[in-house]
């Protein structure tokens, strides 16, 4: 008795706080950094108010912990979080500030969520980390060096080029695990398309443990790790509703290691892991050069709204930016409230950020969390859109426009720094004999009538349809004259008397069949190849995966057409043709209207889907008539090949794919504005007798946040996503072999992102009747490079500079995978940058309006500027 007592003591004596001991010389030669933390997601099964206070609460806890043991480290991510507990409890914050001073409190990450990080645009990831990096610059004077998304379902191949550019050099993550995809169980360097690369590890088992002790945690972890190195990594700390290390967790931690059970545990930080990894050498360690997938692949279509909400928010805040800064460049320094509005626009974009996060825009988090977030990205849109209206009115009340009698100025806005050619529909009064447009010479434009947005009698009231030839990033005027103007093109539509309706161009041609209101044919009068292939258009079929989506590897299930109740030509005019499918499947319609420009080289589809179909989904499928397919994905800020093979694959907004039709080289791009899942299948798959195809899953209705192995009750009352109407575009832009010739990343940024117009007054002013203020050229002229941000810089203040307009940042983007130059001329400042990029490169500069002032190349947080050479003189623009 006494023995086995004795035994118990030596054992397992309740060691000092802080104390953990020296194992045994006969512990396993190994070091495990033991990484204490409390992933905390915001939304998920509860709203982000109960987030917001479990913040305060959780942090609370992890300041405790170091007040009770004096090695406790605790690692820190998702700056949203610090910047709720600064608010509302701002004596916990300075507690915090002390301890990152120490060293024991590790803020990670540097974004301000851990997002979704495969379907936000490539700018709101380097937004995710200007917003956090900066945080903690001004908060702790110091930045996250280690990049950490322990929770999202999948990583975006370009991330390590994103983090590179952010002052990250390292990433620590979870999914996909061992048994989704075949990556390393040790460190290794993930390589991004333009060569960038950090030092990744993935997180073995989990990023959360229970309360009590560590050992079934540390056991498991161990399971997954090359045993065999002497640095390992290991999570622990209860989370996602975080929570964070407990008691019961840290004395473990120091009893296994007195015990020399596991090897050498060290209370840590991810920072000190990869720095001892670092100094033991990396020559060995393997690289990784993909993405990061498969996790949850029902995620990149669940709950359509808030991928629609998203794209367009994000859109509508680039917008803002571009012309706040073009407003202030303009009239600023004569009015102080036309200030770039940084406050504002930082407001706006943290309500996307936060909206990125990984349980929201993927779908998975209860129903009330979509009445926030459409509620917290409509104050984005209508902040974004204040800002806008506000800048159009400063430059249009200087554009010198004389008084002509019977016209009605109207100014078109162009948000791109590109040129863009587009159809604009103008609704008008006062015409009640119709109208037309003239540009600003007096030249007549060719129109055609269009439904007005009103429905009345009011003869006065009208609309037409034009086409607006508008300069990069710019506007040009317009008037509204009476009468129409609709002379004969060689847009040709007619309905065959086997009930085909036909319509086309001098470079497209699109029938539709009768039975099934797909493409029959569709000719590219370029090259004679007729890419329409066989097979279903639509696929539409029981769901029976969970919100997710566990386990799935693809949609691209066999399933029921939607069948045509009606087929109409609905416009034929000078400038478009379009027709309208109308089709209908259980209590769900759907009507596809086909419209084709007269000067266009690509297919227009305007999709309408009333979804009343609870666990369903509806594959709307383009299929291509090619042999030996080849198929393209767009990523943020890259391209990616992937297989052929039916896979649900994440994207950006456009997929290609590229084969051969007889002997020819051809392909089809089919981009769209709202959708992030796709697939590329070949012959044969899902249907017997059909060509290889693009589907987009257009819409799952998942009962909300059910997560597979929870099973639903035949009984059970509950919500299903995507129920009611959406709308979506898609555009079918054929080729002749190469994707690269139809500038789809452009032609995708047009469709997000339309032109403004508006109706204006007669007055004097400055400003000439069309005008650029920036636009970014490849030379060549192949449009390869985008400038994806025109800004204003987030630091400097007015009175730096006597109060003068606060400086340009423009960021160049090459977006086919070659090397590119570029030049970047603003007008609006009177400076023009020349510069090269090599393949998927990014480059952001920084421009002074003062000529006095060099322009300066910054990295992706505007935090770290190096002297550049680029610029060139001014050669062209006025403002």
């Amino acid at each position: 008795m006494g023995g086995r007592r004795a035994a118990a003591v030596m054992i397992d004596p309740d060691p000092a706080p802080g104390l953990p001991g020296t194992p045994p010389l006969a512990a396993p030669a190994r070091t495990i950094h033991m990484i204490g933390n409390a992933h905390l997601d915001p939304v998920w099964l509860w709203p982000w108010q109960e987030g917001y206070a479990e913040a305060r609460a959780t942090f609370a806890s992890a300041i405790a912990r170091m007040d009770e043991y004096d090695d406790f480290i605790f690692t820190c991510d998702q700056i949203v979080l610090l910047a709720w507990v600064k608010e509302s409890d701002p004596d916990l914050f300075e507690r915090i500030r002390t301890r990152v001073a120490e060293g024991r409190w590790v803020n990670t990450g540097g974004w301000w969520v851990e997002p979704d990080c495969n379907a936000p645009m490539g700018e709101s990831f380097v937004r995710q980390g200007l917003y956090g990096q900066r945080f903690l610059l001004a908060e702790f004077g110091r930045q996250a060096t280690v990049g950490m998304n322990v929770d999202p379902f999948g990583h975006n191949a370009m991330i390590p080029a994103i983090l590179r550019g952010q002052g990250i050099d390292s990433y620590t993550f979870l999914r996909p695990g061992p048994h989704e995809a075949d990556l390393f169980d040790t460190p290794f360097w993930w390589q991004a398309p333009d060569g960038s690369r950090v030092l990744a590890s993935r997180i073995p088992f989990e990023y959360c443990s229970p309360p009590g002790e560590v050992s079934g945690q540390t056991e498991k972890a161990l399971g997954q790790l090359d045993r065999s190195r002497d640095v390992l990594m290991v999570f622990y700390g209860v989370g996602n509703h975080g929570g964070g290390p407990t008691k019961a967790n840290i004395d473990s931690i120091h009893r296994f290691h007195r015990m020399g059970t596991f090897g050498k545990m060290i209370m840590s930080s991810p920072r000190t892991f990869f720095d001892e990894v670092l100094a033991a050498g990396t020559d060995d360690l393997p690289v990784w050069t993909a993405d990061l997938q498969h996790h949850a692949a029902g995620c990149y279509s669940a709950h359509s709204g808030i991928k629609a909400w998203q794209r367009r928010a994000q859109h509508a805040v680039l917008g803002a930016e571009r012309w706040a800064a073009v407003a202030e460049h303009l009239a600023g320094q004569d009015n102080p409230a036309l200030a770039y509005p940084r406050d504002d626009l930082g407001r706006a974009w943290q309500q996307v950020l936060f909206n990125q996060f990984h349980d929201v825009l993927p779908g998975s988090a209860i129903a009330s969390g979509y009445d926030d977030a459409r509620d917290q990205l409509g104050e984005a849109v209508a902040i974004s859109k204040r800002i806008v209206v506000r800048s159009h009115n400063v430059i249009a009340r200087q554009i010198d426009i004389p008084m002509i009698e019977g016209t009605q100025p109207v100014v078109v806005f162009n948000p791109h720094p590109w040129p863009v050619s587009a159809p604009l529909e103008i609704n008008y009064g006062g015409q009640p004999h119709g109208a037309h447009l003239t540009d600003d010479a007096g030249t007549k434009i060719i129109s055609q009538p269009v439904p007005t947005m009103a429905t009345t009698n009011d003869r006065n009231r009208g609309a037409v349809l034009f086409t607006a030839e508008l300069p990069a990033l710019g506007y040009r005027l317009y008037r509204v004259r009476s009468g129409s103007h609709t002379p004969d093109t060689d847009l040709s539509a007619e309905v065959a008397d086997d009930g085909r309706v036909i319509i086309g161009n001098r470079t497209l041609r699109a029938e539709i069949d009768p039975d099934t209101g797909w493409l029959s044919s569709l000719v590219d009068l370029r090259t004679g190849v007729d890419l329409a292939g066989r097979g279903p258009h639509l696929q539409l079929c029981e769901d029976p995966t969970d919100t997710w989506g566990h386990r799935v590897v693809s949609y691209a299930w066999p399933g029921d057409t939607m069948p045509v109740t009606r087929i109409r030509l609905v416009e034929s005019g000078p400038l478009r043709a379009a027709i309208r499918v109308e089709r209908a499947w259980g209590r769900s319609t759907m009507i596809e209207t086909y419209r084709l420009g007269a000067d266009s080289d690509a297919l227009e589809l305007k999709i309408t889907i009333d979804w009343r179909e609870p666990a369903h989904l509806l594959k709307v499928r383009f299929p291509v008539a090619v042999s030996d397919p080849e198929s393209t994905f767009e990523i943020p800020y890259a391209t990616l090949r992937r297989p052929v093979d039916g896979a649900e694959e994440p994207a950006q907004s456009w997929v290609d794919l590229t084969g051969t039709v007889g002997k020819q080289r051809a392909g089809l791009v089919v981009i769209n504005n709202a959708k992030h899942g796709y697939d590329a299948s070949p012959a044969g798959s899902p249907a017997a007798d059909s060509d290889p195809s693009i589907g987009i899953t257009a819409v799952r209705s998942p009962v909300y946040a059910w997560h597979d192995p929870k099973e639903l009750d035949p009984d059970g009352i509950y919500a299903y996503q995507s129920q009611g109407e959406q709308e979506f575009s898609c555009l079918l832009v054929p080729h002749a072999g190469d994707w690269r010739t139809v500038h789809p990343t452009r032609r995708a940024a047009e469709l997000g992102a339309r032109p403004r117009a508006m109706l204006e007054t007669f007055h004097p002013g400055p400003l000439p009747p069309q005008q650029s203020f920036a636009e970014v050229i490849t030379t060549g002229g192949d449009g390869q490079v985008i400038g994806t941000a025109v800004k204003g810089a987030e630091d400097g203040d007015h009175e730096d500079r006597a109060g003068g307009p606060c400086d340009l940042v423009v960021r160049l983007s090459e977006t086919t995978g070659s090397p590119a130059q570029a030049e970047v001329r603003l007008p609006i400042i009177g400076r023009t940058i020349s510069c090269e990029l090599t393949p998927y490169q990014l480059r952001t500069f920084r421009v002074p309006a003062d000529r006095r002032r060099r322009i300066t190349e910054t990295n992706l947080t505007e935090l770290e500027d190096h002297s550049t050479n680029a610029e060139q003189p001014f050669r062209s623009g006025r403002c």
